[in-house]
């Protein structure tokens, strides 16, 4: 907690003031939690003081508060530049990013309890930077870095707006943002150690190295392939729904099943049947061999029966026994742009609507899908980790 404290003197995230008489005065609280490696192993115990942005008031304490991050198959595209290019990627996390961001509103917080000035304590905080739980907190460190990045001559894309790029002759560097989340690289390494030597001039940096462990995602890196996967997020989902002595199913859905409402019928509980969905649609990050199957399942979320909940533990059950398979991503590649896609007339037993799914590829490499068949994964390169 001290520490946390320590590291918003140094940012000058607020200064002490009179209480005013007519503003609304936010409260704050401390959130404790372990950070933990890609192996589960607790690396790191964290205090963060989190605003109570829910007292906040529109149009007093805040205005606009939207924030882009980039999504995951910008991060997959990413990597697969990364093959074509033939480098390494490397990743650096801001400490405190959000304290960062300034704040163009008037916001006051009260003192904290155990930290109260004894020599004011009726004063509250007039915050010069943002907090975390703060409605505009997003905005205002997306803000601050963009313009940290352009004033460093770095252009951001046009389509991509977390996307980062300097380019000189045949050189390249890329960085994609995610919140605090930097994962960068070049063609030349002099500008990729001239990035992490400018970013902490700026911010203080908590993490820089190789990508390794990414949003869940683990991804190795070696001489002339990537492969990425979500084997410990796959353990921790089967055995969240106490699934790990379940027999493993070689396929995630039957071919030969159609669900539909099933009227007739006996309806399981929603919130187990959503949470189920929820923690499938993630793992599809990197496993698009189950994307069908769960889009299936999730089409009955409002009134699900005990033959839906039969599928979506067969999908687990599928999961617990090829938790370590991912997708693979060769630097046997080249820069060209590939689709595939399909439709399946009037494939729904319920409304006869149809079904369409494609999915594209830099060169050889699996970059965004939405799939169509349960089986129909010609292109795909799945293997296990070895």
């Amino acid at each position: 907690m001290q520490e946390e404290l320590n590291q918003f003197e140094r940012n000058e995230v607020w200064t002490l003031v009179p209480r005013p008489k007519t503003t609304n005065v936010i409260c704050t609280k401390w959130i404790y939690r372990n950070k933990s490696d890609e192996d589960g192993n607790i690396v790191r115990n964290k205090a963060r003081l989190v605003a109570q942005g829910y007292s906040q008031i529109e149009g007093i304490n805040f205005e606009e508060t939207f924030a882009l991050v980039a999504r995951l198959k910008s991060i997959r595209l990413l990597l697969s530049i990364a093959c074509v290019h033939k480098f390494k990627l490397h990743q650096m996390d801001v400490k405190s990013a959000f304290i960062n961001g300034f704040l163009q509103e008037k916001v006051f917080g009260e003192q904290l309890k155990g930290f109260v000035d004894a020599y004011h304590p009726n004063h509250v905080y007039r915050l010069k930077k943002a907090l975390y739980g703060l409605k505009q907190a997003s905005k205002a460190w997306y803000e601050c870095l963009t313009q940290f990045l352009v004033d460093n001559d770095y252009t951001k894309g046009n389509i991509d707006k977390t996307l980062y790029i300097k380019k000189d002759n045949v050189e390249l560097f890329i960085a994609q943002i995610y919140v605090d989340d930097i994962v960068f690289g070049s063609t030349n390494n002099t500008k990729v150690q001239q990035f992490v030597d400018v970013i902490p001039h700026e911010f203080e940096m908590s993490l820089v190295g190789e990508l390794s462990y990414f949003l869940g995602l683990q991804i190795r890196q070696l001489d002339d392939e990537i492969f990425i996967t979500q084997a410990k997020y796959a353990k921790n989902l089967v055995k969240k729904f106490g699934l790990e002595n379940a027999k493993h199913c070689d396929t995630p859905m039957s071919t030969t099943l159609k669900l539909s409402k099933d009227a007739s019928g006996k309806s399981v509980e929603q919130t187990l049947y959503r949470g189920m969905i929820g923690s499938l649609l993630y793992l599809t990050a990197s496993r698009p061999d189950i994307s069908f199957s769960v889009g299936v399942c999730a089409r009955y979320q409002s009134d699900p029966k005990e033959s839906h909940l039969s599928s979506i533990k067969r999908i687990i059950c599928y999961v617990n026994g090829t938790y370590n398979y991912g997708i693979w991503y060769s630097f046997d590649t080249n820069a060209s742009l590939v689709g595939f896609s399909d439709t399946d007339w009037a494939g729904n037993c319920d409304d006869r609507k149809s079904t369409s799914g494609g999915y594209f590829f830099i060169g050889n490499n699996l970059v965004s899908w939405f799939c169509k068949s349960k089986t129909q994964f010609p292109y795909l390169r799945l293997r296990p980790s070895t």
